[in-house]
């Protein structure tokens, strides 16, 4: 049996990582697509699900797709590290009957047959957050800990098979909180933990405790490979600094923001655009600026704001050249106006961001002109008319 030092081909902390994979309704061109904008992000590595569930309705489709997608990945450089099981959907449990490991050895045993010899395949997550779940999350204090201890026996033998099955691809569990990296420290490779803490004083506590059950075990490598989330009070540039300061590779959750986590997690759309310039900024080393010499934008320094605000005046002006005759803008005049102000609210990170101020004025524009309500327009022209006005006290 070979030692993890033998198995580890580094400490990973070049790992660049993303959550990524085959899903219902994306098509191989569409994840191709999608790697493609990983490769542009210069993202390396990608965690990824395989359902055991579906592997035992339809072998011979879900190895298909695994491999298919696993050479993609190839082709984009990119390594792979397959997730076999997830405790998150937990709601009873009772320790495995011995047909039950066996439906499992043989989903495991075919998992590593057809991925072991691929190029790219980093590491195996043997499981990813065990003890996260309703099951214990939920359950009577006094039961915690024998819940806890089913869980722990079956993860720890789940563990012993796939290195029975493979003795030279390294292994690791995700983690979902750091006082579980001691149930498998010992059994896997590299210690990997997921971060979705609210403060830095407590992401700084699970980093620092990562590393110190790393030394305890000889010095094993440590990654992230699960964090970022905006609904969590969770920044990805937080984390991403954090991975650079304490030299951890990562893996963020998700590489799209698509379905059912898109309100809360992912770097890019489907088509390529991203909504939080931040996230990209930070994979490559640049994060905001928090500090005293930050430099606060002026979008009135040259009276662009105030030029801005006239604009709009002027074009929500009614010009009554005669008794019976009047001027009044294009809707796509007005539209024009706003955009200046808009364009310094948004520059100037004066508005909030969530709903941009760009893209409504872009849907107002995409109307056909004779469905157009003016009377929308006009008010979206003031508004943001008004917000610049007010933010630069303008008369």
């Amino acid at each position: 049996m070979k030692t993890w030092k033998e198995r580890v081909k580094s400490d990973y902390s070049e790992i660049r990582g993303v959550h990524h994979g085959p899903r219902e309704g994306a098509s191989m061109e569409q994840l191709d697509r999608e790697l493609g904008y990983a490769q542009r992000l210069r993202v390396n590595s990608v965690r990824t699900f395989i359902r055991e569930a579906e592997w035992h309705k339809d072998p011979e489709a879900l190895e298909k797709k695994i491999l298919d997608y696993t050479r993609l990945c190839a082709a984009h450089g990119i390594s792979i590290m397959p997730i076999f099981s997830s405790g998150n959907q937990i709601r009873t449990y009772e320790l495995l009957t011995q047909e039950e490991w066996e439906k499992k050895r043989a989903f495991l045993a075919a998992m590593i047959r057809l991925l072991k010899k691929e190029p790219n395949l980093l590491m195996w997550d043997v499981y990813n957050e065990p003890f996260c779940n309703d099951y214990l999350r939920n359950c009577p204090e006094e039961e915690y800990e024998p819940r806890y201890k089913k869980i722990e026996h079956d993860l720890r033998l789940q563990c012993q098979i796939v290195r029975e099955l493979d003795d030279d691809t390294p292994i690791t569990v995700g983690h979902e909180l750091k006082e579980h990296l001691e149930s498998t420290a010992d059994l896997v490779d590299v210690i990997a933990f997921h971060d979705y803490l609210t403060t830095r004083k407590d992401i700084r506590e699970v980093y620092e405790y990562a590393g110190k059950i790393a030394k305890e075990q000889g010095g094993k490598p440590v990654i992230n490979n699960e964090m970022g989330c905006i609904g969590r009070a969770n920044p990805y540039d937080v984390e991403l600094q954090f991975c650079e300061e304490f030299h951890y590779g990562y893996y963020i959750f998700n590489l799209v923001i698509e379905g059912f986590w898109a309100p809360l997690h992912g770097i890019v759309y489907p088509d390529g655009t991203v909504r939080d310039p931040s996230i990209v900024a930070a994979m490559f080393g640049f994060y905001r600026n928090r500090g005293a010499d930050r430099v606060i934008p002026q979008g009135n320094r040259e009276e662009y704001a105030a030029v801005a605000v006239e604009r709009v005046k002027k074009a929500l002006s009614v010009d009554k050249q005669s008794l019976f005759t009047r001027f009044e803008a294009t809707t796509d005049e007005i539209l024009e106006a706003a955009e200046v102000c808009v364009n310094i609210l948004e520059c100037c990170e004066i508005v909030p961001m969530d709903n941009l101020l760009s893209a409504r004025l872009f849907a107002l524009r995409d109307i056909p002109e004779e469905k157009r309500d003016r009377a929308q327009i006009r008010r979206f022209a003031y508004e943001v008319s008004r917000k610049l006005q007010e933010y630069y006290c303008l008369y």
